[in-house]
């Protein structure tokens, strides 16, 4: 299937990544949190929230990677259990567009009320040196995560392989890009949503691919 390649609008300041955050209700980083050393990073981001779909094939690499709970588990094995997914990539010391990210996945578990237990919505991280099981933990606890929102951190090449598997791998975590990712079951395509999809967005993509199952 053909992939729609995700524009890139004009790099702006990261007062529109807090800007869009308060608006969806996140909170800054808690206190005695390490400052990202790249906090000055310009990502480009787009003056409202904008994405392009796309729906692409995907093979998941076969890694073992550590949940937030310490587990470990083989990545595919852990996410194919037959429900759909919802999965992001983030990492917990970034001050720009991973809060925007996971405030909209911590919206998208409010709307979907008692159905996001029908799912998984997955969050692997990028920055797997700095982002211990324990610090995963603690960023869940921050956006609320219920238990159907896991958290993945492991090794380097590990982390490398899923983002490399969902065409997401920008060499640093620095020029990574907000991508979300929906599917619906095992073997089928996922859903591609490049830039800032909407809590609104991402519900009506889940509940459009459940509706046509």
């Amino acid at each position: 299937m053909t992939v729609q390649r995700f524009l890139r609008a004009p790099a702006v300041g990261l007062c529109v990544c807090a800007g869009l955050l308060l608006a969806l209700g996140g909170a800054p980083a808690a206190a005695g949190e390490p400052a990202d050393p790249h906090a000055h990073h310009m990502h480009p981001m787009p003056p409202k929230a904008a994405f392009v779909r796309s729906t692409v094939s995907y093979k998941l690499p076969s890694v073992t990677v550590v949940r937030a709970d310490g587990s470990k588990v083989p990545f595919q094995k852990d996410i194919d259990d037959g429900k759909p997914v919802i999965l992001n990539f983030i990492y917990t010391t970034c001050t720009a567009i991973c809060p925007v990210m996971t405030q909209i996945f911590a919206e998208v578990q409010n709307r979907l009320g008692s159905d996001r237990d029908k799912l998984r919505m997955v969050s692997v991280s990028i920055d797997p040196e700095q982002d211990t099981p324990v610090r995963l933990r603690d960023y869940a606890k921050r956006y609320a995560a219920g238990p159907q929102w896991q958290f993945y951190t492991g090794t380097a090449e590990a982390s490398i392989a899923v983002q490399k598997a969902f065409d997401a791998y920008r060499g640093d975590k620095m020029n990574h890009l907000p991508v979300t990712f929906v599917r619906l079951a095992p073997g089928k395509p996922w859903v591609r949503l490049d830039g800032f999809a909407t809590p609104d967005d991402i519900v009506k993509e889940y509940r459009t691919l459940v509706a046509a199952k």
